[in-house]
Formats: C-alpha cells, sequence, structure tokens
C-alpha cells in the first residue's frame, strides 16, 4: 500500500517533511505579518488628516463591504445567525467602537510603543477578570505576571508623567481601549462558538462605524480627509491586511505563541515613532515594556486554561 508520505509527495511533488516545514513558515509569515501590519495602524492614525475618532470611522466604514464578502467567500453565515446573535454582535461592535475611539485619541497624545502596548493589555484584564469571575486560583506565574504588568506599567506611565501630563493621559486612554477590549472578547465569548470570524468583524464594523460617526461629530473633528492616503493605509493594512493574517493564523498556534507575537507590535511601533517621530526610549522605558510584554505572554497561556 502506498503510504501517505509518498502520496504527498506526488501531489506536491515535494517531500512530506519539507511541506509541514514550508506550511509552518506561511503559517508564521501570517501570523508574524499580522501583528506587524496591526501595529503600524497607529503610525496611519497618527499620519491621517482627519481627527483621531473619524480616522477609526473610516477604518471600520470602508472596510464592512470586504468583510461581508470575505465572510461570503469562506462560508460564514452572515444574515442568517439569528437575531439574538446579531444583538450580542452588535453590542460588541459597541465595545469595539469605544476600544477604537479611545485607542486613536491615546494615539495622537502618547508614544507610538505605548499606545500599542496598553492596547494590547486587554488579555491581562481578561486573566484578571477570569480569578475573580470564577474563583479560579492563579498559578504562582499568573501572580508575578499580573505584579509585573502593574510594574511595567507603572514604569512607563511615570516616563510619560516626566515628559507630559498629556502624554501619561494618552497612555490611560490607551490603557482604556484596552479594558473596552477586554469587554469586547468577554461579550463575544461565546458567539465566537458558533458565529464565524470574519461575520463578527462584519457585524462589529457596521455597528461601530456608526457610532465612531456620531461621536467625531461630537467632538467637532474634520471627517472628510484631504489626503486619503493614510486612510486608505489604515483600512487596507491594519483592518483587512492585518486582521486578515492574524485570523488565519490565530486557530494554527497555542496562546503562549501567539502571546510572544504580540510582542512584535509594540517593538514595531517603537521604531515607527522613533524614524517617524523622534520618539526616544529610556532604559526604564524598556523594562517597562518588557515586564508588561511578559505579562501579556503568560495571560496569552493562561487562556489554555479557561
Amino acid at each position: 500500500m502506498e503510504s501517505v508520505e509518498a502520496k504527498e509527495e506526488n501531489v506536491t511533488g515535494k517531500p512530506a517533511g519539507e511541506v509541514s516545514r514550508l506550511r509552518l513558515a506561511l503559517l508564521l509569515a501570517a501570523l508574524l505579518g499580522g501583528n506587524a501590519a496591526l501595529a503600524l495602524g497607529a503610525w496611519f492614525v497618527r499620519m491621517a488628516d482627519t481627527g483621531p475618532v473619524a480616522a477609526g470611522f473610516w477604518r471600520l466604514a470602508l472596510a464592512v463591504p470586504f468583510l461581508l464578502l470575505l465572510a461570503r467567500v469562506n462560508g460564514q453565515a452572515v444574515l442568517s445567525i439569528g437575531p439574538k446573535r446579531i444583538a450580542i454582535v452588535v453590542l460588541a461592535g459597541l465595545f469595539f467602537a469605544a476600544d477604537v475611539a479611545a485607542w486613536h485619541i491615546g494615539i495622537g497624545m502618547t508614544r507610538l510603543g505605548n499606545a500599542v502596548l496598553f492596547a494590547n493589555s486587554g488579555s491581562i484584564i481578561l486573566m484578571a477578570w477570569g480569578f475573580l469571575s470564577v474563583g479560579l486560583f492563579p498559578k504562582r506565574s499568573e501572580w508575578l505576571a499580573m505584579a509585573s504588568a502593574v510594574a511595567g506599567a507603572g514604569l512607563l506611565m511615570g516616563r510619560s508623567l516626566e515628559i507630559s501630563q498629556n502624554t501619561f493621559y494618552g497612555d490611560l486612554l490607551c490603557l482604556l481601549a484596552g479594558m473596552f477590549y477586554a469587554g469586547y472578547l468577554l461579550i463575544l465569548h461565546d458567539a465566537r462558538r458558533t458565529v464565524g470570524g470574519w461575520s463578527i468583524l462584519f457585524w462589529t464594523g457596521l455597528a461601530g462605524a456608526p457610532a465612531l460617526l456620531a461621536l467625531s461629530l461630537s467632538f467637532v473633528e474634520v471627517i472628510w480627509p484631504t489626503d486619503w492616503t493614510a486612510i486608505v493605509l489604515l483600512v487596507v493594512v491594519s483592518q483587512l491586511l492585518g486582521q486578515g493574517l492574524f485570523v488565519y493564523a490565530l486557530g494554527h498556534f497555542p496562546p503562549l505563541i501567539i502571546g510572544l507575537s504580540l510582542l512584535t507590535q509594540p517593538a514595531i511601533a517603537a521604531m515607527a515613532g522613533y524614524f517617524a517621530f523622534g520618539e526616544v526610549l529610556s532604559a526604564l522605558d524598556v523594562v517597562g515594556m518588557l515586564l508588561l510584554g511578559s505579562a501579556l505572554v503568560v495571560a496569552k497561556a493562561a487562556q489554555a486554561r479557561s
């Protein structure tokens, strides 16, 4: 009988081991590429000539038709998921809109590396919430992670306060964005088991875009851009390419690897901040990022327990 390896070699023209290594390399490239694209979103928000909340509106609104198409192409139900699930996903979309609004405003006030790192703090918040809501006693590594997160955040915010009060407020807004994102994930906890990822992104975008437009109008922001370059890059690179690659790779790696990959986001954002805006990190900033980043990795790994 012909072996499975031989069949695979006949079909692909390559040995099975080589095919597996190639597939793993492609998945890793998708994971890292998705993180890089998401990290660059902060740069595009800073470069947009609209208000920050208006940039968030365009980010969601222009992506909605493409997300609908991607949901259809991947065979995911959109309209037939049921009114109860639609209501849940729409509520999650309002939380996502609040996350985008707080983050985009914070991006303009603090350093890019801080903005991206604090916005990713939702995983740490979810870990702490899980212990409180379920009564699950944390492991020693998880206690250390939470202490590391507090210490890292304290160092980064202390350094921001040394720069200016405005920078400190920017950190707080990005941390608030992480809290809203944690709420977004909690609301979708059950829905994600039955509703496809692209369908969720479509509905959250459809619900979140009008909320962001209303908020932008209330802030009397510039809504219509004179130069669409940054907005288009934000939609294509961050919302579509970044989310798409990340969603594609997400199901193929354990939470620990996902957590480690997230560390590339603040690193890339910090480099963009340095080269584009002259944002220099001190040794204390780097220590704070490492402490908060290590807590993020442990928090992601803890998802395997939930």
